[in-house]
């Protein structure tokens, strides 16, 4: 069976990294946890880091961190559906909103369940997500800014996420503006202005952050130490937190071309051949087992470089290790550093045992 381990000690050094970077720039930061996809064995491992806050985009999953510590502050980090309403005010303590009628939604069950809920009002900056239009910002503040039951604690935006678009120093300057004129306009204080994700880890690291750009939010970072302009590991930072085993269930010599008539395979991709495949070789190939049910091979890159990912059905990764110096034997394991996708996808999923170490 396949398996998916997390290194403690990895995890608890780039936890350290990352929170003596925040405590030194006297910014606040939660831990995304959605990756987890409400594991309790994991998400212990993050609460016991410390963490006081932690972010994730399913109720379900906020549920089962109330459950382990009703201390954490827990933040839903996408705007609410109408039929979450009741469940997100009673293991939501922050939401992100968009939407005057959402917010008056909130208001209403936050009085019905005796609930002080805090809101965060996210902001358009140009990657086409979430957020309200920069033009209609100060009406929209004006018309949630005193719902009974419902505290403001602040303004935020979202990069890179959909289209791309990096965070830089002139954004967040420019989500400090909307800042400043908000506390003008209405003589109050905002507490937060969450400046997005680990994509904007670099900018902190450099100081090029406004200093009202005060909370961020990260999840891809304390898992995989990635500087998301480079694509390179941050350095004093760890990138396989995660790893995962897959186990070989079959190695046969087989051709390298598929004999027959040639259809759709199980992705609905078809072979393809072209004249300089060399129709009369053959390689060493291994099955493992793990499929497309459980990850997609493209997030997956094998510890043995000289391994090459074939292809994959529902249920089996088919490699090559013809040029392997290892001579791999039946019940062997191949291990793999997984992409943040990858580890999506392996976590998502029931079949992959979760281990520690």
């Amino acid at each position: 069976m396949a398996f998916i381990k997390l290194y403690r000690k990895k995890l608890e050094e780039n936890y350290t990294f990352l929170n003596n970077i925040f405590i030194s720039k006297n910014i606040k930061w939660g831990v995304v946890s959605k990756l987890l996809c409400g594991n309790k064995i994991y998400l212990k491992e993050i609460i016991a880091l410390g963490v006081t806050e932690i972010h994730d985009s399913r109720v379900s999953n906020l549920r089962k961190i109330k459950a382990l510590d009703p201390n954490i502050q827990t933040v839903y980090i996408k705007p609410p559906a109408k039929r979450s309403i009741e469940s997100i005010v009673k293991y939501a303590d922050v939401s992100f909103n968009t939407e005057i009628y959402t917010i008056q939604m909130l208001s209403a069950e936050a009085q019905k369940q005796n609930k002080i809920h805090k809101i965060i009002v996210m902001i358009e900056m140009g990657d086409l997500r979430e957020g309200v239009m920069g033009e209609d910002l100060i009406e929209f503040y004006g018309q949630v800014l005193n719902l009974p039951n419902i505290e403001i604690l602040g303004i935020g935006t979202n990069l890179n996420c959909l289209s791309g678009v990096m965070p830089t120093q002139d954004k967040l300057i420019q989500l400090s503006l909307y800042k400043q004129l908000i506390e003008a306009k209405f003589n109050i204080s905002i507490p937060w202005v969450s400046g997005g994700t680990s994509v904007a880890l670099p900018l902190i690291i450099k100081n090029a952050r406004p200093m009202e750009v005060n909370h961020f939010r990260i999840g891809e970072a304390l898992f995989f130490g990635k500087d998301l302009f480079t694509g390179e590991t941050i350095e004093g930072m760890h990138n396989d937190v995660f790893k995962l085993y897959t186990e070989i269930i079959e190695i046969t010599e087989k051709p390298d071309i598929p004999t027959g008539e040639l259809g759709e395979n199980v992705a609905g991709n078809t072979f393809s051949m072209n004249d300089t495949e060399d129709f009369g070789g053959t390689s060493l190939r291994a099955i493992l087992d793990i499929g497309l049910l459980d990850m997609q091979p493209q997030y997956l890159e094998s510890d043995d470089a000289e391994i090459t990912i074939v292809d994959a059905s529902s249920d089996m990764l088919v490699i090559d290790i013809s040029n392997s110096k290892k001579k791999y034997k039946i019940g062997d394991l191949v291990s793999f550093n997984i992409k943040y996708m990858g580890a999506l996808y392996l976590l998502n999923s029931d079949y992959i045992e979760k281990t520690i170490e």
